[in-house]
């Protein structure tokens, strides 16, 4: 069980700690959403995006925090100095392993290194009202990202080769919205010490395994809200539901040589069925039985959740507060 708590990342897409060390081949990426400058790096091209329309102003958290995220961090900040202690006892020495390790095994993306790629960020960054944090490429073969943050001086942002190969330059900027709502919420701290106090709570005698279950159980359930919060920020800056179904859909069963293949609106169809199909007693136990372990909702959910907020009141208020630019 304690095994289940030690990634202390904010992944889009993986249930556990990103593997580091694995490499794949970056292959030239497909365009498919229109004209625009490209960058060459040897092989790899990497698109460039037009930024989202319009920008938000003073934009909190709260604005967009999931229902459900609202009421697991609430409980969580209830915790008298939980939050400041986390970030006493790991902030400075983590965040200097994961920076010097991120500069010895991957490519520090900036305006002078993979610079349309960086613009990305840039922009995402300031539609959201966040600071631009660190940006890495790595290889790996599994499509994913990650956010790591702890004091906040060193936050950063890690994407796999295999996930740049998979996305179009819109779904590419989704992503990197969703990894930036993990830092404007302030997930890292809370998944970082939770894990601690997990890991710890294990070595007590007695009942010291049966409170780390709960606690894992306690944790997956905020970390699937979480998730479903970064969604939302994801569309703040995409200001397209399908361009973060699409992102959601090619994680699930996506890759570069079908992905122009794939249908959203298919998708989203797909997820209505497995409603139908876990709405009785026996496909609800099933339903909850599939997702009590996992860190991530399931895609489907997440695809229907983002469908049904970017038709709500609250997003439809968001839109029209923000600024054209």
């Amino acid at each position: 069980m304690a095994s289940a708590l030690l990634p202390t990342y904010n992944c889009f897409w993986a249930k556990s700690s990103p593997p580091i060390g694995t490499g794949s081949r970056f292959r030239n990426l497909s365009m498919r959403d229109g004209p625009r400058k490209e960058e060459k790096l040897g092989e790899a091209r990497v698109p460039v995006y037009r930024a989202a329309p319009v920008v938000f102003q003073n934009l909190e958290a709260d604005d967009f925090r999931h229902p459900l995220d609202k009421q697991y961090t609430l409980l969580l900040r209830l915790i008298p100095g939980l939050h400041e202690l986390g970030k006493a006892l790991l902030g400075p020495l983590t965040e200097q392993v994961m920076y010097l390790e991120n500069i010895g095994t991957s490519v520090l993306v900036s305006e002078n290194q993979l610079s349309d790629l960086y613009q990305l960020l840039v922009e995402a960054a300031g539609i959201l009202n966040v600071e631009i944090p660190g940006l890495y490429l790595r290889q790996n073969p599994v499509p994913n990202a990650y956010t790591f943050a702890i004091s906040g001086r060193k936050p950063f942002i890690v994407l796999h080769t295999s996930l740049v190969e998979l996305l179009n330059s819109k779904e590419l900027q989704a992503v990197l919205a969703h990894e930036l709502g993990h830092l404007k919420c302030d997930h890292g701290v809370w998944l970082t010490f939770a894990n601690i106090i997990a890991l710890g709570a294990y070595t007590l005698p007695g009942f010291g395994a049966l409170i780390a279950q709960r606690l894992e159980e306690q944790l997956l359930r905020w970390l699937r809200a979480a998730e479903l919060t970064c969604d939302r920020a994801a569309l703040l800056v995409a200001q397209d539901p399908k361009v973060v179904i699409s992102v959601l859909m090619k994680l699930a069963g996506g890759s570069p040589s079908i992905s122009s293949q794939l249908n959203v609106e298919a998708f989203l169809e797909q997820a209505r069925s497995y409603d139908k199909a876990s709405s009785n007693p026996f496909g609800w136990y099933i339903r909850n039985a599939q997702t009590r372990q996992l860190s991530h909702p399931l895609p489907i959910f997440r695809a229907r959740e983002i469908d049904e907020w970017s038709r709500s009141s609250d997003y439809v208020a968001l839109i029209r507060r923000a600024i054209r630019r």
